[in-house]
Protein backbone atom coordinates (compact mmCIF):
# COMPACT_ATOMS: atom_id res chain seq x y z
CA UNK A 1 0.00 0.00 0.00
CA UNK A 2 1.33 3.43 -0.96
CA UNK A 3 0.74 6.04 1.74
CA UNK A 4 1.23 9.75 0.93
CA UNK A 5 2.64 12.04 3.56
CA UNK A 6 -0.50 14.19 3.36
CA UNK A 7 -3.88 13.83 1.67
CA UNK A 8 -6.57 16.51 1.71
CA UNK A 9 -9.16 14.32 0.01
CA UNK A 10 -10.70 12.70 3.13
CA UNK A 11 -11.17 16.14 4.73
CA UNK A 12 -12.27 18.15 1.73
CA UNK A 13 -14.48 15.76 -0.22
CA UNK A 14 -17.25 15.48 2.42
CA UNK A 15 -17.22 19.28 2.85
CA UNK A 16 -17.24 20.20 -0.83
CA UNK A 17 -20.89 21.25 -0.93
CA UNK A 18 -20.62 23.34 2.25
CA UNK A 19 -17.35 24.96 1.19
CA UNK A 20 -18.62 25.80 -2.29
CA UNK A 21 -21.75 27.27 -0.73
CA UNK A 22 -19.56 29.41 1.55
CA UNK A 23 -17.47 30.60 -1.39
CA UNK A 24 -20.62 31.39 -3.33
CA UNK A 25 -21.95 33.36 -0.38
CA UNK A 26 -18.89 35.59 -0.51
CA UNK A 27 -19.15 35.93 -4.29
CA UNK A 28 -22.76 37.04 -4.03
CA UNK A 29 -22.16 39.42 -1.13
CA UNK A 30 -20.18 41.95 -3.24
CA UNK A 31 -18.08 42.68 -0.13
CA UNK A 32 -14.68 41.05 -0.44
CA UNK A 33 -12.36 42.64 2.16
CA UNK A 34 -12.97 42.80 5.94
CA UNK A 35 -16.62 41.92 5.66
CA UNK A 36 -19.04 39.77 7.59
CA UNK A 37 -17.23 36.47 6.95
CA UNK A 38 -14.09 37.72 8.69
CA UNK A 39 -16.11 39.12 11.60
CA UNK A 40 -18.04 35.87 12.02
CA UNK A 41 -14.90 33.74 11.86
CA UNK A 42 -13.08 35.96 14.34
CA UNK A 43 -15.95 35.53 16.79
CA UNK A 44 -16.08 31.77 16.24
CA UNK A 45 -12.34 31.24 16.55
CA UNK A 46 -12.15 33.38 19.69
CA UNK A 47 -14.91 31.24 21.21
CA UNK A 48 -13.17 28.03 20.13
CA UNK A 49 -9.90 29.20 21.64
CA UNK A 50 -11.61 30.46 24.82
CA UNK A 51 -10.33 34.02 24.45
CA UNK A 52 -12.11 37.34 24.17
CA UNK A 53 -10.64 38.53 20.87
CA UNK A 54 -9.40 37.21 17.54
CA UNK A 55 -7.93 39.38 14.78
CA UNK A 56 -7.68 37.77 11.34
CA UNK A 57 -4.55 38.52 9.32
CA UNK A 58 -2.98 37.40 6.05
CA UNK A 59 -0.74 34.62 7.40
CA UNK A 60 0.89 33.19 10.50
CA UNK A 61 4.15 35.11 10.19
CA UNK A 62 2.26 38.41 10.02
CA UNK A 63 0.32 37.37 13.12
CA UNK A 64 3.57 37.09 15.09
CA UNK A 65 5.06 40.26 13.62
CA UNK A 66 1.96 42.34 14.38
CA UNK A 67 1.74 40.89 17.89
CA UNK A 68 5.30 42.02 18.63
CA UNK A 69 4.66 45.41 17.01
CA UNK A 70 1.53 46.02 19.09
CA UNK A 71 3.43 45.06 22.25
CA UNK A 72 6.13 47.61 21.40
CA UNK A 73 8.95 45.11 20.88
CA UNK A 74 11.56 46.53 18.53
CA UNK A 75 15.20 47.57 17.98
CA UNK A 76 17.40 47.04 21.01
CA UNK A 77 15.09 44.41 22.48
CA UNK A 78 15.70 40.68 22.83
CA UNK A 79 13.13 37.92 22.49
CA UNK A 80 13.59 34.40 23.83
CA UNK A 81 12.91 31.89 21.03
CA UNK A 82 13.38 28.11 20.74
CA UNK A 83 16.55 26.96 19.03
CA UNK A 84 14.40 24.19 17.54
CA UNK A 85 11.57 25.67 15.46
CA UNK A 86 10.47 26.68 11.99
CA UNK A 87 12.30 29.83 10.93
CA UNK A 88 9.12 31.96 10.95
CA UNK A 89 9.43 32.31 14.72
CA UNK A 90 12.83 33.96 14.36
CA UNK A 91 11.78 35.97 11.31
CA UNK A 92 9.02 37.66 13.28
CA UNK A 93 11.55 38.85 15.86
CA UNK A 94 14.02 40.21 13.34
CA UNK A 95 11.32 41.81 11.21
CA UNK A 96 10.46 44.15 14.10
CA UNK A 97 14.16 44.91 14.59
CA UNK A 98 14.64 42.87 17.76
CA UNK A 99 17.21 40.12 18.38
CA UNK A 100 16.27 36.44 18.72
CA UNK A 101 17.92 34.74 21.70
CA UNK A 102 17.76 30.96 21.27
CA UNK A 103 17.08 28.57 24.14
CA UNK A 104 17.45 24.82 23.72
CA UNK A 105 14.45 22.48 23.79
CA UNK A 106 13.71 19.58 26.06
CA UNK A 107 15.27 16.78 23.98
CA UNK A 108 12.39 14.43 24.83
CA UNK A 109 9.48 16.69 23.81
CA UNK A 110 11.34 18.95 21.29
CA UNK A 111 9.59 21.94 22.89
CA UNK A 112 11.20 24.97 24.56
CA UNK A 113 12.67 23.94 27.92
CA UNK A 114 11.47 26.30 30.67
CA UNK A 115 14.56 25.43 32.72
CA UNK A 116 16.83 27.06 30.15
CA UNK A 117 15.02 30.38 29.86
CA UNK A 118 16.24 32.07 33.05
CA UNK A 119 19.91 31.77 32.09
CA UNK A 120 19.23 33.50 28.75
CA UNK A 121 17.54 36.58 30.23
CA UNK A 122 19.28 39.95 30.11
CA UNK A 123 18.27 43.53 30.81
CA UNK A 124 17.21 43.78 27.14
CA UNK A 125 14.82 40.82 27.20
CA UNK A 126 11.27 41.95 26.44
CA UNK A 127 9.38 38.81 25.51
CA UNK A 128 9.31 35.00 25.39
CA UNK A 129 7.97 33.28 22.27
CA UNK A 130 7.15 29.61 22.99
CA UNK A 131 6.29 27.42 19.98
CA UNK A 132 3.88 24.52 20.45
CA UNK A 133 5.89 22.40 18.07
CA UNK A 134 4.35 19.54 16.11
CA UNK A 135 1.06 20.02 17.98
CA UNK A 136 2.17 19.48 21.58
CA UNK A 137 1.52 22.23 24.11
CA UNK A 138 4.60 23.76 25.70
CA UNK A 139 4.91 23.62 29.48
CA UNK A 140 3.17 26.96 29.82
CA UNK A 141 2.81 27.01 33.61
CA UNK A 142 6.51 27.56 34.39
CA UNK A 143 6.95 29.73 31.28
CA UNK A 144 4.17 32.09 32.36
CA UNK A 145 5.45 32.18 35.94
CA UNK A 146 8.93 33.16 34.74
CA UNK A 147 7.50 35.82 32.43
CA UNK A 148 5.44 37.39 35.18
CA UNK A 149 8.38 37.27 37.60
CA UNK A 150 10.53 39.27 35.16
CA UNK A 151 7.74 41.45 33.70
CA UNK A 152 8.08 39.97 30.21
CA UNK A 153 5.53 39.63 27.43
CA UNK A 154 4.58 36.19 26.15
CA UNK A 155 3.68 35.66 22.49
CA UNK A 156 2.66 32.09 21.70
CA UNK A 157 3.38 30.66 18.25
CA UNK A 158 0.31 28.44 18.01
CA UNK A 159 0.55 27.64 14.29
CA UNK A 160 0.73 23.86 14.81
CA UNK A 161 -1.39 23.29 17.89
CA UNK A 162 -4.95 24.61 17.60
CA UNK A 163 -6.91 22.76 20.27
CA UNK A 164 -3.96 21.58 22.38
CA UNK A 165 -3.84 22.48 26.07
CA UNK A 166 -1.60 22.65 29.12
CA UNK A 167 -3.16 21.96 32.53
CA UNK A 168 -6.56 22.29 30.91
CA UNK A 169 -5.97 25.71 29.31
CA UNK A 170 -5.84 25.98 25.53
CA UNK A 171 -2.71 27.02 23.68
CA UNK A 172 -3.14 30.46 22.19
CA UNK A 173 -4.85 31.71 25.35
CA UNK A 174 -1.88 32.07 27.72
CA UNK A 175 0.13 34.86 26.13
CA UNK A 176 -0.41 38.59 26.03
CA UNK A 177 -0.87 38.29 22.27
CA UNK A 178 -0.56 35.11 20.22
CA UNK A 179 -0.28 34.15 16.57
CA UNK A 180 -1.51 31.18 14.59
CA UNK A 181 -1.40 30.04 10.97
CA UNK A 182 -4.12 28.54 8.79
CA UNK A 183 -1.75 27.42 6.04
CA UNK A 184 -3.52 24.61 4.13
CA UNK A 185 -1.58 21.78 5.77
CA UNK A 186 -2.25 22.93 9.33
CA UNK A 187 -4.80 21.19 11.57
CA UNK A 188 -7.19 24.01 10.71
CA UNK A 189 -6.19 24.93 7.18
CA UNK A 190 -7.52 27.46 4.71
CA UNK A 191 -7.30 27.11 0.92
CA UNK A 192 -4.29 29.44 0.85
CA UNK A 193 -2.39 31.66 3.26
CA UNK A 194 -4.30 32.89 6.31
CA UNK A 195 -3.62 33.59 9.97
CA UNK A 196 -4.98 35.08 13.16
CA UNK A 197 -4.02 36.67 16.47
CA UNK A 198 -5.66 35.86 19.81
CA UNK A 199 -5.77 37.82 23.06
CA UNK A 200 -7.91 38.62 26.08
CA UNK A 201 -6.89 42.28 25.93
CA UNK A 202 -9.41 44.48 24.10
CA UNK A 203 -6.97 47.37 23.67
CA UNK A 204 -4.32 45.13 22.07
CA UNK A 205 -6.92 43.67 19.73
CA UNK A 206 -8.07 47.12 18.66
CA UNK A 207 -4.50 48.20 17.96
CA UNK A 208 -3.95 45.08 15.85
CA UNK A 209 -7.11 45.75 13.85
CA UNK A 210 -5.74 49.18 12.99
CA UNK A 211 -2.22 47.95 12.28
CA UNK A 212 -3.35 45.16 9.88
CA UNK A 213 -5.32 47.67 7.78
CA UNK A 214 -2.68 50.23 6.72
CA UNK A 215 -2.70 51.71 10.23
CA UNK A 216 -6.20 53.00 9.56
CA UNK A 217 -9.33 52.82 11.70
CA UNK A 218 -11.32 55.15 9.42
CA UNK A 219 -10.86 54.81 5.67
CA UNK A 220 -8.18 57.16 4.27
CA UNK A 221 -7.19 58.34 7.77
CA UNK A 222 -4.05 56.66 9.07
CA UNK A 223 -3.14 56.82 12.74
CA UNK A 224 0.07 54.73 12.55
CA UNK A 225 2.41 53.26 9.96
CA UNK A 226 0.63 49.99 9.33
CA UNK A 227 0.55 46.87 7.17
CA UNK A 228 -1.72 45.40 4.56
CA UNK A 229 -2.34 42.08 6.29
CA UNK A 230 -6.03 41.24 6.28
CA UNK A 231 -7.65 37.83 6.48
CA UNK A 232 -9.39 37.28 3.14
CA UNK A 233 -13.19 36.99 3.08
CA UNK A 234 -13.03 33.79 0.99
CA UNK A 235 -10.55 32.16 3.37
CA UNK A 236 -12.62 33.21 6.39
CA UNK A 237 -15.71 31.63 4.85
CA UNK A 238 -13.85 28.36 4.24
CA UNK A 239 -12.37 28.40 7.75
CA UNK A 240 -15.84 28.84 9.27
CA UNK A 241 -16.91 25.57 7.66
CA UNK A 242 -13.77 23.71 8.66
CA UNK A 243 -13.64 25.03 12.24
CA UNK A 244 -16.76 23.01 13.07
CA UNK A 245 -14.88 19.86 12.01
CA UNK A 246 -11.65 20.57 13.91
CA UNK A 247 -12.56 18.72 17.16
CA UNK A 248 -13.47 15.59 15.16
CA UNK A 249 -10.27 15.82 13.12
CA UNK A 250 -8.24 16.22 16.32
CA UNK A 251 -9.69 13.03 17.75
CA UNK A 252 -8.76 11.24 14.52
CA UNK A 253 -5.19 12.55 14.69
CA UNK A 254 -4.86 11.35 18.27
CA UNK A 255 -6.20 7.91 17.29
CA UNK A 256 -3.71 7.68 14.42
CA UNK A 257 -0.91 8.59 16.84
CA UNK A 258 -2.09 5.86 19.22
CA UNK A 259 -2.00 3.33 16.36
CA UNK A 260 1.53 4.42 15.52
CA UNK A 261 2.54 3.99 19.14
CA UNK A 262 1.13 0.47 19.26
CA UNK A 263 2.63 -0.66 15.96
CA UNK A 264 6.06 0.93 16.49
CA UNK A 265 6.57 -0.10 20.12
CA UNK A 266 9.84 -1.90 20.75
CA UNK A 267 11.60 -1.11 17.46
CA UNK A 268 15.28 -0.52 18.21
CA UNK A 269 16.89 2.87 17.51
CA UNK A 270 13.49 4.52 16.99
CA UNK A 271 12.30 7.14 19.49
CA UNK A 272 8.58 7.90 19.47
CA UNK A 273 6.88 11.16 20.53
CA UNK A 274 6.65 11.79 24.27
CA UNK A 275 4.00 14.07 25.78
CA UNK A 276 4.98 16.18 28.80
CA UNK A 277 2.93 15.88 32.02
CA UNK A 278 0.00 18.30 31.89
CA UNK A 279 0.26 18.76 28.10
CA UNK A 280 -1.95 17.46 25.33
CA UNK A 281 -0.88 16.79 21.75
CA UNK A 282 -3.02 17.35 18.65
CA UNK A 283 -0.45 15.76 16.31
CA UNK A 284 -0.10 18.28 13.55
CA UNK A 285 2.89 16.05 12.85
CA UNK A 286 3.90 12.62 14.07
CA UNK A 287 7.67 12.87 14.44
CA UNK A 288 10.01 10.02 15.27
CA UNK A 289 13.77 10.17 15.79
CA UNK A 290 16.48 7.78 14.68
CA UNK A 291 20.22 8.05 14.05
CA UNK A 292 19.51 6.24 10.76
CA UNK A 293 17.06 8.90 9.56
CA UNK A 294 18.35 9.46 6.02
CA UNK A 295 18.63 5.76 5.22
CA UNK A 296 15.19 5.07 6.72
CA UNK A 297 13.63 7.88 4.72
CA UNK A 298 15.12 6.52 1.49
CA UNK A 299 13.85 3.03 2.36
CA UNK A 300 10.34 4.40 2.91
CA UNK A 301 10.43 6.25 -0.42
CA UNK A 302 11.21 2.93 -2.10
CA UNK A 303 8.23 1.38 -0.30
CA UNK A 304 5.86 4.12 -1.46
CA UNK A 305 5.66 5.84 1.94
CA UNK A 306 5.79 9.64 2.01
CA UNK A 307 7.74 11.43 4.73
CA UNK A 308 9.14 14.90 5.40
CA UNK A 309 11.75 16.37 7.73
CA UNK A 310 10.59 19.08 10.15
CA UNK A 311 13.14 20.67 10.10
CA UNK A 312 16.48 19.73 8.48
CA UNK A 313 18.37 22.94 9.36
CA UNK A 314 17.90 24.79 12.68
CA UNK A 315 17.43 28.57 12.37
CA UNK A 316 20.86 29.36 13.82
CA UNK A 317 22.51 27.38 10.98
CA UNK A 318 20.51 29.03 8.18
CA UNK A 319 22.35 31.44 5.89
CA UNK A 320 19.71 34.02 6.74
CA UNK A 321 21.13 34.20 10.29
CA UNK A 322 24.84 33.78 9.61
CA UNK A 323 25.38 37.37 10.83
CA UNK A 324 24.54 36.17 14.35
CA UNK A 325 27.75 34.09 14.20
CA UNK A 326 26.47 30.92 15.86
CA UNK A 327 29.02 28.16 15.16
CA UNK A 328 28.27 24.51 14.56
CA UNK A 329 27.58 22.99 17.97
CA UNK A 330 26.26 26.20 19.51
CA UNK A 331 22.91 24.51 20.12
CA UNK A 332 23.65 20.78 20.10
CA UNK A 333 20.17 19.60 21.11
CA UNK A 334 18.53 21.46 18.23
CA UNK A 335 21.21 20.20 15.84
CA UNK A 336 20.75 16.60 16.98
CA UNK A 337 16.97 16.81 16.63
CA UNK A 338 17.37 18.23 13.12
CA UNK A 339 19.68 15.36 12.17
CA UNK A 340 17.43 12.59 13.50
CA UNK A 341 13.79 13.72 13.06
CA UNK A 342 11.40 12.19 10.53
CA UNK A 343 7.71 13.05 10.12
CA UNK A 344 5.48 10.11 9.22
CA UNK A 345 2.18 10.35 7.32
CA UNK A 346 -0.51 12.04 9.43
CA UNK A 347 -3.87 13.26 8.16
CA UNK A 348 -7.50 12.91 9.20
CA UNK A 349 -8.98 10.06 7.24
CA UNK A 350 -6.01 7.72 7.67
CA UNK A 351 -7.08 4.22 8.67
CA UNK A 352 -5.24 1.69 10.76
CA UNK A 353 -4.35 -0.15 7.55
CA UNK A 354 -2.41 2.92 6.39
CA UNK A 355 -0.56 3.05 9.70
CA UNK A 356 0.13 -0.70 9.51
CA UNK A 357 1.64 -0.28 6.05
CA UNK A 358 3.91 2.55 7.24
CA UNK A 359 5.02 0.73 10.36
CA UNK A 360 5.61 -2.55 8.52
CA UNK A 361 7.94 -0.71 6.16
CA UNK A 362 9.77 0.80 9.14
CA UNK A 363 10.03 -2.57 10.86
CA UNK A 364 11.43 -4.18 7.70
CA UNK A 365 14.19 -1.55 7.70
Amino acid sequence: MKVPFLSFQPQHSPLRTDIMEAIGRVYDSYWYVLGDEVKQFERSYAAFNQVSHCVGVANGLDALVLALRVLGVGPGDEVIVPSNTYIATWLAVTQVGATPVPVEPNPVTSNLDPAGIAAALTTRTRAIMPVHLYGQACEMGPIMALARQHNLYVVEDNAQAQGASFDGQLTGSFGDFNGTSFYPGKNLGALGDAGAMTTNNADLAQQAQVLRNYGSEKKYYNEVVGYNSRLDELQAAVLRVKLAELPRWTVQRQQIAAWYGQHLAGIADLRLPVVAPGATHVYHLYVVHTPHRDALQQHLVEQGIGTLIHYPVPPHRQRAYQALNFPVGAFPIAENLAATCLSLPMWPGMEEAHVAAVTAAIASF
